[in-house]
Order: C-alpha cells, then structure tokens, then sequence
C-alpha cells in the first residue's frame, strides 16, 4: 500500500528532513487545542437531506463495492461518484505532478469522475475522504492535515453546506504494535491530532470535519466476535478481510462482510439513521451477489455500528 516516495537530492532538502525527523513534517501549523477541536463538536452536523450526493477519494479501503452497497442501503436517490488509486494519499489525488498508481485501473468504472473536477462543481453535498496507510508515513511524508485542509477548504469554496468527512481506515492484521491497540491508539494520536487537529488550524477553516471511525467499528465488533467464540460466518478479524489471488491471507483490504461494516459506518454517519434493521443482503458494484454476514452477523454489526457512532461527538451524529 505503500507509496514510493521521490528521491530527495537537494543538500537543503535533506537538511530539512533530517531535522523533521519526527512524526510530522516541517511547516504545517501546530494542531488547535483539544478542547477547541472538542468543542467544535457540541452542536451535531446538520440534519441531512433526504438524498445524499457523495463524492468519494481514496484508495482500495474505500474500494468499488463498498460505496456501492452505501447507496443500496441508503435507497433511491443516493447519488455517487469516486476518484481512487492504490495505496494514494491526498497530495497525490491533489497535485498534478504526482503519480497516482493504479489509476487506469481503479478507475475505469462508471462512477469515476475527476475529484478536482468533481469537488469544485458545487454537485455533491456530502464529501468523503482518506489518507494512504501506513498512516504513520502519510502524516510524515505526505502532508497529511495540508492536504485535508485543501481539499476541504475547495469543498466549502464550491458549495459552503458541503458537509465534509473523514475516513478512519486501520493498518496490517500483522502490525507488530497489535492490530487491535493500533485501532485503539491511533485515532487520537494519529487520526485526530496530527490530521484532524493540524488540519482545522489553518485560516478560514471555519466548518467542522467530521470522522466516519470504520476503524473504530471494526476493533468493537471484532472483540464481540472473540468474546462470542464467532457470531454467524465471522470467526475472527480475518473473516472479515480478503484473500489473495493464491489463497493467502490479505492482511489489509476488506472482503464482502467488512465491505458491509464499513457501509453500514458511512451509512449510519452520513445520514444520521441507525443502521438497525437494514438489508444485508447486497450487489457488489458489478451485479454479483456479495457475501452475506447473515442475520446474526448483520444484527451485531448494525447495532455496534450505531453504538459507536453516536457515542463519538465527531462523527456529527446526535448521541442517542
């Protein structure tokens, strides 16, 4: 997933890398206060709309399938389009000069459409974004919370009722840190504080971003799963992740069944419904049949899903 980074041959250059040498890049602004990014969400998003026009970027954790069984779960009138590549961090989806991997491939569907193009329409009122991962090297390397802020900032310039998201992904099952204490750890340290934080510390970023915590959800509903011993087709972690072309275990990117999870997230957060109760039987974006949770499996992560959403104030959704 790892972006291949731009030899560096400029003395000065180097120079300055060698004294960011920590987490976050050089020349960014320090993040706002905890309290002021705290209270930025006492008041919850504004109610949404009946019909939702989401423009998604991103990279294979967002994936073809997943926005497509969102819009099954949302109903007619969801509307959607994509701009997505392999592995791609937000600079590269900005900058012209930057190389999107996997670009032909990922988007040759008919949902792709130009995310500068797409974002500065004014068309979408919905906005959904996610950093590359390893998330420690996007925010290192990629200016993570810069980019945030730009594409936010030309959102807002578009249409100022966009209401803009970002997508908490997760790391490798295999992490040496732990899977699950990455997932624990990472949304304050990483997600909120060197993206989120950083990013609302520009000028004129006078909206909120709201998170959609996939990750979140998936560290609790795979802990329900260990402590039930397995609920429905989902044994452990990796029944929710996919194999590879020769049977191994993928270590990264969702089957079917996480799909699912992650669209029940974006469904629960975007317009402000408890998932609970909603079909889990569904297409993939080509037609096909995806694999079912099954009731019980669907059950579980609806309501953990509803659970986590509202009882985290940046998602935007009111606590219930």
């Amino acid at each position: 997933m790892l972006k291949k980074l731009k030899r560096v041959g400029s003395p000065l250059l180097l120079l300055l890398l060698a004294a960011c040498s920590g987490l976050t890049k050089c020349g960014g602004p320090k993040p706002i206060d905890k309290s002021e990014f705290e209270s930025l969400y006492n008041t919850p998003a504004p109610a949404p709309s009946d019909v939702q026009r989401v423009f998604h970027i991103g990279h294979s954790l967002v994936g073809r399938d997943m926005p497509e069984m969102l819009a099954q779960l949302a109903g007619e009138g969801h509307g959607y389009n994509s701009q997505q590549g392999w592995g791609t961090a937000l600079k590269a989806h900005w900058e012209e000069d930057e190389t999107i991997y996997g670009f032909e491939k990922e988007n040759d569907h008919p949902k792709y459409r130009d995310a500068h193009e797409a974002v500065s329409s004014g068309e979408y009122n919905v906005l959904v974004v996610t950093e590359m991962v390893e998330i420690r090297d996007a925010i290192k390397y990629m200016d993570s919370a810069d980019y945030l802020h730009r594409w936010a900032k030309a959102g807002w310039e578009a249409n100022p009722e966009l209401r803009v998201y970002l997508y908490e992904t997760w790391h490798e099952l295999t992490d040496e840190e732990g899977w699950l204490q990455r997932l624990d750890l990472d949304l304050e340290r990483y997600w909120e504080t060197e993206i989120l934080r950083r990013a609302l510390a520009y000028e004129n970023m006078q909206h909120p971003i709201y998170v959609i915590p996939a990750g979140q959800v998936f560290a609790r509903f795979v802990r329900e799963v260990d402590e039930s011993n397995g609920i429905g087709p989902v044994n452990g972690k990796e029944d929710l992740f996919a194999k590879t072309e020769d049977g191994e275990q993928d270590n990264i990117h969702f089957n079917d069944l996480g799909a699912y999870l992650v669209a029940l997230t974006h469904y629960a957060v975007l317009y402000q419904k408890s998932p609970i109760g909603l079909p889990y039987e569904l297409k993939r974006a080509d037609g096909s049949d995806a694999d079912s949770p099954g009731p019980d499996a669907a059950r579980v992560m609806q309501k953990i899903v509803w659970d986590v959403v509202t009882n985290y104030a940046p998602t935007g959704v009111p606590p219930q």
